[in-house]
């Protein structure tokens, strides 16, 4: 049944009257009279009773009004309700710890103003865990370390970094790689550099805080590999020992979504500038 013709049989029953029922709904009056009758055909009763001061709903009317009325209300929600999806009202975030430390305060406040309406989530950890999760359908967006292996991830954007070893000033570095949980890409990386040069007996030692590692390098307990960024917003890049290792200094941090799951703001997300 077409929800319009059910729209008009409330008006007209509301006005008591096909005349006026036309003016409120922008209508010839020839057009809400048939419409009505088409109503009627498709219902199999008669709604209306012609009198002469307008008309008067049949018993079927009466039965039908307050039916109707529930149906436009619904659909006018379902309208309104789907059309709010376009405003993104939930967006889930994942963020490297690294990433976090440095650019999501200001990505998330800029959200925030942009978007007052929308609610957000952050869940942080590992580039490992944040994508395990990302494609589990857990999280909407994730900014990553270097650019995404998996080919059913989509890249919304790319924020490049300046990654720099870090060793203690003074005194012999043990051959132990200070790092996040399994999963860090930047411990991945290190490694991996290390066996190319033929060196394969780092030890990890793994923390919860890009402090607490920071103040181990510090402490002479071994080396890590970080965003010079991060070395500088936690006051710890005239307390270590920096040193470039070209291959390993431009890794990005890359903000991904599912390719089959593109946020409804992903225009902005690309355009966004930190």
């Amino acid at each position: 049944m077409d929800s319009n013709l059910l729209k008009i049989f409330v008006v007209v029953a509301d006005k008591k009257s096909i005349s006026l029922a036309a003016q409120d709904l922008g209508f010839a009056q020839s057009n809400v009279t048939s419409r009505i009758k088409q109503l009627e055909k498709n219902i199999g009763h008669m709604l209306f009773h012609r009198i002469p001061k307008g008309v008067k709903l049949t018993v079927e009317g009466e039965k039908l009004y307050p039916h109707a009325k529930e149906i436009i209300k619904k659909i006018e929600n379902t309208i309104l309700e789907m059309k709010s999806l376009d405003e993104q009202p939930l967006l889930r975030i994942g963020s490297t710890e690294s990433n976090a430390a440095t650019r999501i305060s200001p990505f998330l406040v800029k959200i925030h103003k942009d978007f007052p309406n929308m609610e957000l989530e952050l869940i942080t950890g590992t580039t490992n865990t944040i994508t395990e999760k990302l494609l589990n359908f857990e999280l909407d967006i994730a900014f990553i370390s270097d650019t995404p292996k998996n080919s059913e991830l989509h890249i919304l954007n790319i924020f490049k970094e300046k990654i720099v070893l870090l060793e203690p000033k003074t005194g012999k570095v043990p051959d132990v790689i200070l790092t996040f949980k399994k999963g860090c890409a930047y411990n991945e990386y290190l490694h991996k550099h290390y066996s190319k040069n033929g060196i394969c007996s780092h030890r990890n030692f793994e923390f919860g805080s890009l402090e607490t590692i920071l103040s181990c390098v510090e402490a002479g307990m071994g080396r890590t590999l970080l965003p010079l960024t991060v070395i500088e917003k936690l006051g710890f890049k005239n307390r270590v020992k920096i040193i470039e290792i070209k291959e390993l200094s431009d890794i990005p941090t890359t903000l991904v979504c599912r390719k089959d799951c593109i946020p409804k703001i992903a225009s902005y997300l690309e355009n966004f500038k930190i």
